[in-house]
């Protein structure tokens, strides 16, 4: 299983970002459920979902900033080892999953020392086998350490500080991903829809000697016309 299936497998249960969030939390953390998809002006008219007071703190921490340049670089090269680009769909940073992480750090401060230590252990570890940065390594050295620190079951006591990190940040990556338009596309997730009911099923009303009278299946159960919109104007109850 790939990547990305894999994650798909992991979020394909839930696409709300509690879920995730919850993941990355200690007993001492504040769970707070975040909004991934917050229009980026707070000011509109339009937005009837959230509070003044709510709109106003999401203009303040936009404009703050927390990572630096060196920072949202290697957190691009992770968030796209984490979710690569695959046919049609786009890798993690194409969808704006670094700026949500980057939000997402301000609105949830206990993020901030855990990923920042975490680029420097893994720059520290890059900078220890192959004499450069981690976002500035190869492809195949970059996957070489994240190999390492990937899979919690299998990481070696040297490697528990960055497998802590990486954990955290593919909690993140998941979260931002799979509330994109394009991963809840990805994830073949509709929401609510109506469906169609055509009445009881025969079997059952037969099981109870029931059945429908003519005028119920002329007015209510007419498959033929489920494309259309009912008009109960002249419907004598």
């Amino acid at each position: 299983m790939d990547r990305r299936k894999s994650l798909k497998a992991m979020v394909a249960g839930t696409v709300t970002s509690g879920f995730m969030f919850s993941a990355c939390l200690t007993d001492s953390e504040e769970k707070t459920i975040a909004k991934t998809d917050a229009p980026a002006d707070s000011d509109n008219n339009y937005d009837t979902t959230r509070t003044v007071e709510e709109l106003a703190r999401e203009k303040e921490l936009r404009g703050q900033k927390y990572f630096n340049d060196h920072e949202l670089e290697t957190l691009t090269v992770l968030a796209d080892i984490i979710i690569p680009a695959e046919g049609e769909y786009h890798a993690a940073s194409e969808v704006g999953v670094v700026d949500f992480i980057a939000y997402i750090v301000l609105d949830m401060p206990h993020h901030q020392l855990p990923l920042r230590g975490g680029i420097m252990w893994i720059d520290h570890e890059s900078n220890k086998r192959y004499n450069k940065v981690f976002k500035n390594a190869s492809k195949e050295e970059q996957i070489a350490i994240v190999d390492d620190i990937a899979y919690p079951e299998e990481v070696k006591p040297e490697h528990i500080q960055g497998e802590r990190f990486f954990s955290r940040l593919r909690d993140l990556v998941s979260t931002g991903y799979f509330t994109s338009k394009e991963g809840i596309e990805y994830l073949g997730y509709v929401g609510n829809t109506p469906n169609v009911w055509d009445g009881v099923p025969d079997d059952v009303l037969s099981q109870y000697n029931m059945k429908y009278d003519q005028r119920t299946l002329d007015v209510c159960i007419k498959p033929e016309e489920r494309q259309e919109i009912a008009n109960w104007d002249n419907y004598e109850v």
